[in-house]
């Protein structure tokens, strides 16, 4: 731990650490934002020694389109946009956590039942994986917390499980001595997510957050997932990977969201199963009449989508591995079809009217069909599209993309090596 003028000069020196974690050219910008956000805990807590940082990524989901919750396949990364925090372990008991430009949570660890008044807010999560902690059996306690994020919200990088593997880091960092596996604390906050937080989702956003780097993630085994990291360098295939933020927005979606493991739920349990990643296709075909009148045609669609995309994780994987990049491409070009086709969450069946997805799809196929690849991003209906563009055209796929979706819409990013960790 240490103190402010400590910190302040271990910042200025990180410049290899930095570069690790956003890339060379960033490392003066994270500078500054790392010294402001000292300075902004100093004037809110006042306690400047014993001060830690701590930071978690957000992810991009490279394969399988809603396949996680019904224990499917994914292929995911974390990227070099994260939450940042400046924490402090106080003995009082409770938990105070100011996020820039949002209302402070304030939570004793005493009282951790969920509290109905802050289903949707970030007090939810706090007290969701500070409950979770202490389920497990692991160590908690009170700390002063302030963190900056440059995750978009409602862009499909998961801010959210950004933030829950953030709390999760910061406890077993300064309570558990950093012994909770990356593993364990995806779990925990996917647990915050659903049961205090009140939004269903599955586990991959966390997991990609929290372990980091390329991974595919066998999700068969619900408690003991099969994580691989994937023998494949991005920086150098030759293509940038774009997310384009539409402008929409993922609020009062959760509807929307919740359909698609209600809907592949039901028709698994139509077969006797609680997920579909226990019935086969020649099942749902074989029955599809019956399916059909029972749930109704998207239901059907949705479970067929599931299963072809969990064989495409595995072309997906195998592609990079052997450095086929073109069958790589061809694949997510597959999925992004099938999503839009058969899964259906490029727009909102409540708000036909906005499809800026549908028309950032449109745009990139028409800059980069035979070149790149384009699909759906993260959980869709609103929010943002990812785009592998050759990097010789990025600032041309950047240029159009912005004049239709307006100046900052288009992110360059690349996939970082480290989940939440401790920075310095």
């Amino acid at each position: 731990m240490a103190n402010r003028k400590q910190l302040m000069i271990a910042i200025n020196q990180a410049d290899e650490r930095l570069a690790e974690l956003y890339g060379k050219k960033d490392v003066a910008v994270q500078k500054k934002r790392y010294i402001k956000a000292v300075e902004a805990f100093c004037n809110r807590y006042g306690e400047c020694d014993n001060l830690e940082i701590f930071s978690a990524p957000g992810r991009t989901e490279i394969g399988g389109n809603h396949t996680d919750h019904n224990l499917g396949k994914v292929l995911a990364g974390s990227v070099n946009l994260d939450v940042v925090a400046i924490v402090s372990k106080n003995d009082s008991g409770m938990i105070r956590f100011k996020s820039e430009g949002h209302q402070e949570a304030v939570v004793s660890i005493d009282d951790l039942q969920i509290h109905e008044n802050e289903i949707g807010q970030s007090a939810s999560l706090v007290r969701g994986m500070t409950a979770r902690f202490k389920q497990m059996g692991y160590r908690i306690g009170g700390f002063d917390a302030y963190s900056t994020s440059d995750v978009l919200r409602g862009s499909g990088l998961s801010s959210s499980a950004a933030f829950e593997v953030l709390l999760g880091t910061i406890l077993s960092g300064i309570y558990n001595d950093g012994t909770v596996s990356p593993v364990e604390i995806a779990k925990m906050a996917q647990y915050a997510e659903n049961e205090y937080f009140k939004k269903p989702c599955g586990l991959m956003d966390q997991m990609a957050s929290s372990v980091g780097g390329v991974i595919t993630i066998d999700f068969k085994e619900k408690d003991n997932p099969v994580i691989k990291k994937v023998n494949f360098d991005f920086s150098k295939s030759g293509y940038a990977l774009c997310i384009v933020d539409t402008g929409g927005n993922h609020a009062d979606l959760t509807n929307e969201y919740a359909s698609i493991p209600g809907e592949m739920k039901a028709v698994a349990g139509y077969f006797g199963k609680s997920v579909l990643r226990e019935v086969t296709k020649e099942e749902i075909l074989s029955d599809i009449a019956s399916l059909r009148e029972q749930f109704g045609d998207r239901a059907v669609l949705r479970s067929l989508h599931y299963l072809d995309d969990n064989k495409r994780v595995e072309q997906e994987v195998a592609a990079l591995n052997n450095g086929d990049f073109e069958s790589f491409k061809k694949a997510i070009i597959e999925s992004g079809n099938s999503s839009f086709r058969f899964l259906q969450n490029v727009y909102a069946t409540s708000n036909p009217e906005e499809q800026g997805l549908s028309l950032a799809i449109y745009i990139a196929q028409g800059l980069l069909e035979g070149k790149g690849a384009y699909r759906v991003h993260g959980g869709g209906f609103g929010g943002t599209t990812q785009n592998f563009v050759p990097i010789d055209m990025a600032d041309e796929f950047k240029t159009a993309i912005e004049s239709v979706f307006g100046e900052g819409k288009c992110h360059i990013l690349f996939i970082r090596n480290y989940g939440g960790i401790k920075v310095l």
